[in-house]
């Protein structure tokens, strides 16, 4: 039960690319300020624009050859290669040098600020004029070949094989960083990483937690997602979107081509335990499409909801239990 009188703490950040929130009901003393920087810290460490990420240093290796990581990127990496494995490849963190090679090879902040090559547009929902892709797109190549020992947490990557952790690693750094808050005392808390989020302890809402969706007519039509715990987390291609030749790009590849997918879906939205899962689940099924998405979803023990490209809404068998 929430306890009226003690405060909820609410901080709103940019962080990994994207808005972030934290709340916290009952913040022990620092405890959000040294989860903020946890965030910043997980971003320096899994961020493929920061050159001296560990992720980036492991990345510039060539493969090869076993590298040492740190507890929580070896765990993120080996959490990777099992969603590729359990999503038959739909999803997949060997896609870097695939979206580069569609001209998202930086940060959509710095291509908003870099107008030196006559490129317009607005950060997030903006569309970008970007010319040929560099490379002609081809299947990734998936994580078969990656190896880890986790006896010293080294990881070897195949030769030319690179890694991007994004979207996983969002969901990630919400579970880590929720329970460093209920591990420091919080009663209740909850991390929200463009719209990648997790859960634990009481919410607000008659101890329960409520989220709604970005897009104005879907959250009109299915109002609110109520849960007691756990994660959710979107797969949309109206955000992070460029046109090349005149047709509008996204970010979410698909595997078996090397190039955005066009599955017929426009959003996955996935509630499941975790945010690193919900996540995985979200992106393969949006690759997947309308019937081989709800199918994953289903077999995978999770809920979700699925909005085609034109309009028509699916939802898996349980999701009905989770509407406010």
């Amino acid at each position: 039960m929430v306890t009226l009188d003690v405060p909820w703490t609410d901080r709103a950040f940019r962080v990994m690319g994207t808005h972030a929130r934290i709340l916290a009901h009952g913040d022990p003393p620092g405890a959000v300020d040294r989860a903020c920087d946890s965030l910043a810290a997980l971003e320096r460490a899994w961020s493929r624009f920061l050159p001296e990420s560990e992720l980036s240093l492991l990345n510039a290796t060539g493969g090869g050859h076993p590298v040492i990581v740190s507890p929580s990127t070896f765990t993120l990496i080996s959490h990777a290669i099992d969603a590729w494995r359990h999503t038959e490849g739909r999803f997949d963190p060997t896609g870097l040098a695939a979206l580069a090679s569609w001209g998202y090879d930086r940060t959509f902040d710095a291509v908003v600020r870099d107008d030196q090559a006559g490129q317009s547009g607005t950060f997030e929902f903006g569309t970008f004029e970007f010319g040929e892709p560099s490379a002609a797109p081809r299947a990734l190549t998936g994580c078969a070949a990656i190896q880890l020992d986790p006896i010293v947490r080294a990881v070897t990557l195949p030769v030319g094989l690179n890694l991007d952790l994004g979207g996983i690693g969002k969901g990630y750094a919400a579970d880590l960083v929720t329970q460093e808050l209920i591990d420091a005392g919080a009663w209740a808390a909850c991390v929200d990483l463009g719209g990648d989020l997790r859960v634990m302890g009481p919410g607000p809402y008659d101890d329960a937690w409520e989220t709604t969706f970005d897009a104005p007519d879907l959250a009109t039509l299915i109002g609110r997602l109520r849960f007691d715990h756990g994660a959710v987390a979107t797969s949309t291609r109206l955000r992070r979107r460029w046109r090349r030749g005149g047709v509008m790009l996204h970010h979410l590849l698909d595997p078996a081509t090397g190039a955005p997918a066009d599955s017929g879906l426009a959003t996955v939205t996935v509630i499941a335990g975790d945010a690193w899962w919900a996540e995985v689940l979200a992106k393969a099924a949006f690759v997947a499409g309308p019937v081989a998405g709800v199918r994953l979803l289903e077999q995978s023990g999770v809920e979700g909801l699925l909005v085609a490209d034109d309009g028509t809404v699916i939802e898996t068998a349980g999701l009905a239990a989770f509407r406010s």
